[in-house]
């Protein structure tokens, strides 16, 4: 075994405890009062127990846990993968623009009454697709510095699909408004374990697809021409990792919404930490994304006294510090 499959294993255990650590920690906290002891007992008792404790813990909690892990791994590693493939240390969904675009895709098909899946899905995926290409064409012509000019029109693009999103939701009259107002902002209470499964076949297959391209992705960060003189098809795997990571943020923003800085704040954390081989990078970034999205999830319930608030309120509230932080960084 390698020095680096050895690492990959290793830093792959510590962040799946950590994980674990989170998800329980998920599954023992909420407002019907299950403790410790209440989930120990569900586990224990699996097949056995039908109490009402036990239908809180496993229908309620865990496919809420298990959205948020899912959602929290996908927007880490597309944070990732734009970050390697754009060469930009804040390129990420949200502020590119990918999420809002997603959003504006998800929002026309709600409103024209097309099913959550397939339909609603895919024109948010068309619509994540769609913002990517408009950013990088936009990008592409400015003449200024590349990072610079791609962090701009990023920001043009998030700002005009949130007037996009403003404009379709003023045409929502009825009771729908407010669900998609909530939606928006993050949420995931409202997911279930048919959500999750269907998220969960969406996003997998991604991960291992990126998990099986990471090494190109360092090759790609010595430059074009060099990875091109190491026999990789730079035009194929660039695409191949971009439609990727769009479908996966284009399949958590129609699930939960918009969902901000997950994706800026877990990569750079992990890089610091763990150094810049994506083969270690991209399953870190699952597991750490995923941790991240449990615990923030977890706040969001547990810090309102009454109700609870969604999970993008408070990957918004660590995310925005982080990025001004980067930004200033990157521009000294």
């Amino acid at each position: 075994m390698t020095a680096v499959v050895k690492r990959i294993f290793l830093v792959s255990a510590i962040l799946a405890a950590l994980l674990a650590a989170a998800g329980f920690l998920g599954l023992t906290m909420g407002s019907s009062g299950a403790g410790v002891a209440d989930v120990v007992r569900a586990i224990r008792d699996f097949f056995r127990d039908e109490s009402l404790m036990h239908s809180i813990i496993w229908e309620i909690r865990f496919p809420r846990v298990l959205l948020a892990a899912l959602v929290g791994a996908s927007l880490s590693l597309g944070g990732l993968v734009f970050q390697a493939l754009l060469r930009n240390p804040l390129a990420e969904p949200y502020i590119l623009g990918i999420s809002g675009g997603s959003a504006i895709g998800a929002i026309i098909g709600i409103l024209l009454g097309l099913a959550r899946f397939p339909g609603v899905g895919m024109l948010a995926f068309a619509g994540g697709m769609a913002t990517l290409f408009l950013v990088l064409g936009i990008a592409s012509g400015q003449t200024t510095a590349k990072k610079e000019s791609l962090l701009l029109s990023g920001v043009m693009v998030n700002a005009f699909c949130s007037a996009g999103i403003m404009f379709l939701l003023s045409l929502a009259r009825d009771a729908r408004l407010q669900n998609i107002m909530f939606w928006l902002m993050g949420d995931l209470s409202s997911g279930g374990m048919a959500e999750a499964r269907l998220l969960a076949m969406m996003v997998l297959p991604c991960f291992v697809a990126i998990f099986w391209l990471s090494h190109k992705m360092n090759l790609l960060l010595m430059g074009r021409e060099m990875a091109q003189s190491m026999g990789v098809n730079v035009r194929l795997v660039s695409v191949s990792l971009l439609v990727l990571t769009s479908f996966m943020v284009s399949a958590t923003v129609f699930q939960c919404g918009l969902i901000a800085f997950v994706g800026l704040v877990i990569p750079h954390l992990l890089r610091l930490v763990l150094g810049s081989d994506h083969r270690v990078l991209t399953p870190a970034c699952i597991f750490g994304g995923a941790a991240y999205l449990v615990l923030c999830d977890l706040l969001a319930r547990v810090l309102p006294r009454q109700g609870e608030m969604p999970a993008g309120v408070i990957t918004a509230m660590i995310g925005a510090p982080v990025f001004i932080f980067l930004l200033r960084r990157s521009s000294a």
